[in-house]
């Protein structure tokens, strides 16, 4: 090959940005280019949902701080728009094209829209992934709107309640199932999150959905018709239904990728459409789903802030050694959440369980803790307002540990009870309409926005 060797980063996030500088630090000396679609240098998302929101921090000071000068070419506020493997190069809207010799993909996920039929192109209806939506959102609260309408009891939705409450708005929460974060972490434990909702003067809809989203003659957001017949006045809708992967510049390319992420090995290596892994072809942070030793037969795609650092350095190792010493990304998952005055903080992957108990305090207390167990072995723990005991409960996670566990704590209750987790379940299809296979990957956990990428 004529010349210094090739990189090219696509997404200047979270991932990103600690992967280029994982290659500097692996002795990569050649060539670097990081694209990104946003105009901004990476910038830190978790602080959007909760700082920002609140007034305490502009989202100019939300720049991720670096570890060291990693010499690249930035190409940002242009999007990729394809990849051609056989040229090895980039696409961009521009119509650009970047040549590479070996090509990351860590460009992450965003909100799930709103339907435009729906009344999603209403003024006043706002998603939270971008420092531009944190903008708008938190202009739009400080302008004092008499009710927000929170669309989604997860975590983003649950972190944009709580802030409209420290700012002393009304708000109304729509969650279509039985308590919220119950895709997260079940109903078991959503009940005790329930009361933090209400403790908090949240209006809280369970098992209720929003069906349109109403306006004036201006287009501006007025009311929002629910499924159970009723109406709700609100002039701010936030839509916190999830997150898709951003894969859609991959289509075409042979890639495994579509809305749920890049499927890649334990190396973190692409996979074709195939099955086999491309060659020089890498995926890292929220984008990636890739299969874990603790967690057989699940491909994972974890939006999680520990795990877009972690997978970066894991990819960057295998993109320069990876021939001689590949290196297996298999960290423990783990995510956090601050929400109605309460830290919520897990370890392992809660929703894969069929049963959960409480091992210590109590769901009647803002501090206790949950451990998950899946076919007699215990596969997650949440602690609330008790972060410092999660590191044991880490170890026996990896050590396989049975469950329920044997702790003798001595804030634990007399008797362990195990119990339904009460995760939903899919919906039925509609008659006539065949039944669509459910994903590889896990149920969705926390929002992009609780300590990911």
């Amino acid at each position: 090959m004529n010349g210094p060797e090739r990189i090219v980063v696509v997404g200047a996030s979270l991932a990103g940005l600690r992967a280029a500088e994982a290659l500097r630090d692996e002795g990569f000396d050649g060539e670097l280019t990081l694209i990104g679609d946003e105009p901004y240098a990476p910038y830190d998302r978790p602080p959007l949902s909760k700082a920002v929101l609140s007034g305490r921090l502009p989202t100019d000071r939300t720049a991720l701080p670096r570890a060291r000068n990693i010499d690249t070419r930035w190409l940002l506020g242009t999007p990729a728009t394809g990849v051609d493997l056989a040229g090895r190069r980039v696409l961009l809207a521009d119509e650009r094209e970047v040549p590479y010799d070996r090509l990351l993909i860590a460009t992450g996920t965003r909100s799930r829209p709103w339907p435009e039929q729906q009344g999603g192109a209403l003024h006043g209806v706002h998603l939270l992934r971008s420092r531009d939506d944190a903008d708008r959102l938190r202009a739009a609260l400080a302008a004092g709107p008499d009710r927000v309408l929170v669309i989604g009891a997860g975590f983003t939705g649950g972190e944009v309640a709580s802030a409209c409450r420290d700012l002393g708005l009304d708000v109304t929460v729509t969650q279509r199932g039985g308590s919220p974060l119950a895709s997260a972490l079940g109903g078991a434990i959503g009940g005790a999150v329930t009361r933090w909702y209400r403790d908090a003067g949240v209006d809280l809809r369970l098992g209720t959905t929003v069906r349109a989203l109403e306006g004036d003659a201006h287009g501006r957001l007025r009311r929002a018709a629910l499924s159970d017949g009723t109406r709700v006045a609100a002039e701010v809708a936030v839509v916190a239904a999830g997150a898709l992967a951003n894969t859609e510049w991959l289509t075409g390319s042979g890639l495994a990728a579509d809305a749920r992420g890049v499927v890649c090995d334990d190396s973190c290596r692409a996979l074709a459409d195939d099955g086999t892994p491309v060659a020089d072809v890498f995926a890292a942070g929220d984008v990636a789903r890739w299969p874990h030793p603790l967690y057989p037969g699940q491909l994972l795609r974890l939006d999680h802030w520990d795990n877009a650092v972690a997978q970066a350095r894991t990819a960057a190792h295998n993109m320069i050694h990876g021939s001689r010493a590949p290196r297996p990304h298999q960290p423990l998952p783990a995510f956090w959440s601050n929400q109605f005055g309460v830290n919520l903080k897990c370890v392992g992957l809660p929703a894969l369980a069929d049963q959960v108990v409480v091992t210590q305090g109590s769901l009647d207390q803002r501090r206790f803790v949950a451990a998950y167990g899946r076919r007699g072995r215990l596969v997650a723990a949440v602690a609330v307002d008790s972060p410092r005991v999660l590191d044991g409960y880490a170890a026996l996670i990896e050590a396989q540990a049975p469950f329920p566990p044997v702790l003798n704590a001595t804030d634990g209750p007399d008797r362990l009870d195990p119990r339904d987790p009460a995760f939903p379940r899919p919906a039925a299809p509609a008659p006539g309409r065949p039944a669509i296979p459910s994903p590889t990957s896990v149920p969705p956990t926390p929002s992009v926005l609780s300590g990911h990428e």
